[in-house]
């Protein structure tokens, strides 16, 4: 892996100057043997939310170092008083007012700030809102709220000026915002919170402790992929340390096979922990579930994953026919009236994939006109897609198979259609065969697939967790390092509510840096992940989630 020569802006600084934007934050300067759990409870919140507020803050913070707080009272631990932290060394007036020695840079309430709340509230009641911060631009806002600038402007007509500091603005009307909060799992900390955990992975270090590193990381794909997803986990733990969390880690390499796996498994009380992370190989983790009570956290996807049957195994990929399951719910709610193009390879896969499909969008009432297109001596022609896609109206192509070569040449043939057709693309995977064309292809057709993983690059959670990983190792994260930090991250965060793994399923769905976890939770068997995006090719060759 190359290092940086540029390291990212700290996204911690945004946070906080975005905060004093707010005037909802004041910054308070931590006094000699303070702990933010003692902060916390002066400001009648919990730690949890006010590590949310600094995550970079340690639990005992050394004297002086100044962190975010809400603006309000704080009660006094020493003589019982309250104190008003929200007031400046001059109001408006130039009066003289007393400045509490350990804030600064505050602010007090405007008869305009006054206004300002009146308007939001009567505002949040029509409409999603957002206040525009420092470092936002339309390309931002349209990514994140998935929007167009033209709708923007259409709700906000002063933003044809431009987007102004602190300014208030519609995004969408209520109506037309899917409200998630009720859905979402909500990290809660148990005060004084202690969690045992075990990761079990192939480091094989007695194999390859003679190797050099070029050696090892040159040659083993397997390597690589162990450290990376170790050093996301590193991030993810620490983390959580700052947030109050006791984590004790023990860390077993379980080697090339299952031979090491066993004599762990006789030398080592793993029911002593509360949830082991890995093994990596689905014969482990069967030949581990059957020896212990602890669940066990089936880190990547695997073929032979549809063959676990214990309760104690928890799936973090979903089954691929999940993957089909989504599309079809996408295109059932979402289109109506259209024309549609199922292309296959004629193997019994494709065969597969395409009967269910067509038989699925045969019950849905608007959907009509349904044609299969299978290739001719291994390729498809463009005549073949001229002579079913209609002029005018809505062309959905779907494709069924991961053939390079028959999605090469359906993909060069939709992409040189008369104006008047319009076509979308679509695939339930996006394979390796995708992986091989141009993007400015796949933009100019809208390809759009299921996936399950999506970044939001601008979002303040992705950009702390590169920040940190960046500092600490010296590169940005790749897939295996995120997906480390994601599993480990989300798993340790349900157990720190001091309930049992699987009763967290049932409290909602998560989304961390790039994975949704949204799990099963049946009783007596194996615990799966159904978190999926439906992912789409925007013209600028960026990605909007639209499901």
């Amino acid at each position: 892996m190359k290092h940086l020569k540029f390291f990212v802006f700290l996204c911690i600084l945004t946070f906080t100057v975005s905060c004093g934007q707010q005037k909802k934050y004041i910054q308070y300067k931590i006094k000699k043997g303070e702990t933010i759990t003692e902060i916390a409870k002066k400001l009648d919140m919990s730690a949890r939310d006010l590590y949310r507020l600094n995550p970079d803050v340690n639990k005992k913070p050394k004297e002086n170092t100044v962190i975010i707080i809400p603006n309000k009272k704080m009660k006094d631990l020493k003589n019982g008083t309250t104190k008003n932290e929200n007031i400046t060394e001059k109001d408006t007036n130039k009066n003289e007012h007393k400045k509490d020695e350990n804030t600064v840079n505050t602010e007090v309430i405007t008869d305009k700030e006054v206004k300002r709340s009146k308007l939001i509230e009567e505002l949040e009641k029509k409409y999603k809102i957002h206040e525009v911060k420092k470092g936002d631009t339309f390309y931002s806002l349209t990514r994140f709220y998935d929007v167009s600038k033209e709708d923007l402007i259409a709700l906000n007509p002063e933003l044809s000026n431009g987007l102004k500091l602190q300014q208030i603005i519609k995004i969408k009307p209520l109506e037309e915002v899917f409200d998630e909060e009720d859905y979402l799992y909500e990290d809660k900390i148990k005060e004084d919170i202690s969690i045992k955990a075990a990761l079990m992975l192939p480091f094989r270090a007695s194999e390859l402790d003679t190797l050099t590193q070029t050696q090892i990381f040159g040659n083993s794909k397997l390597a690589n992929i162990v450290t990376e997803f170790y050093m996301g986990a590193e991030i993810a733990i620490d983390s959580l340390r700052k947030q109050g969390i006791n984590i004790q880690l023990d860390v077993f390499d379980t080697g090339a096979n299952s031979t090491k796996i066993r004599n762990i498994v006789a030398e080592k009380d793993l029911d002593d922990n509360d949830v082991i992370i890995g093994p990596l190989y689905s014969e482990e983790a069967t030949f581990l579930a059957g020896k212990v009570k602890t669940p066990i956290i089936f880190p990547f996807y695997s073929k032979k994953q549809s063959t676990f049957t214990s309760k104690r195994i928890v799936k973090t990929s979903p089954n691929k026919e999940l993957f089909r399951e989504k599309l079809l719910k996408y295109i059932k709610e979402n289109f109506h009236d259209g024309n549609i193009i199922l292309v296959g390879d004629g193997k019994a896969t494709s065969n597969f994939n395409t009967n269910q499909i067509q038989r699925e969008l045969a019950t849905h009432d608007s959907i009509n006109s349904i044609t299969v297109i299978t290739p001719q001596k291994g390729y498809i022609k463009r005549s073949k897609f001229t002579d079913v896609l209609k002029p005018n109206m809505k062309n959905l192509v779907v494709l069924t198979t991961d053939d390079n070569v028959i999605v090469a040449s359906a993909i060069n043939s939709l992409i040189s259609l008369p104006e008047d057709v319009t076509v979308q693309v679509f695939t339930f995977d996006k394979v390796s065969a995708f992986n091989k064309i141009d993007n400015f292809k796949l933009a100019k057709i809208g390809f759009t697939y299921v996936s399950d993983e999506f970044v939001r690059e601008d979002s303040f959670k992705s950009k702390n967790f590169y920040n940190k990983y960046l500092q600490k190792n010296g590169v940005l994260p790749s897939y295996y390092a995120t997906r480390g930090f994601d599993v480990t991250y989300d798993v340790l965060i349900r157990l720190a509510s001091g309930k049992s793994l699987k009763s967290t399923f049932d409290d909602g769905y998560s989304y961390r840096v790039e994975s949704k976890f949204d799990y099963t939770s049946k009783m007596f068997k194996t615990s799966e992940n159904k978190g999926l995006f439906i992912v789409k090719y925007n013209p600028d060759l960026t990605l909007t989630r639209v499901d």
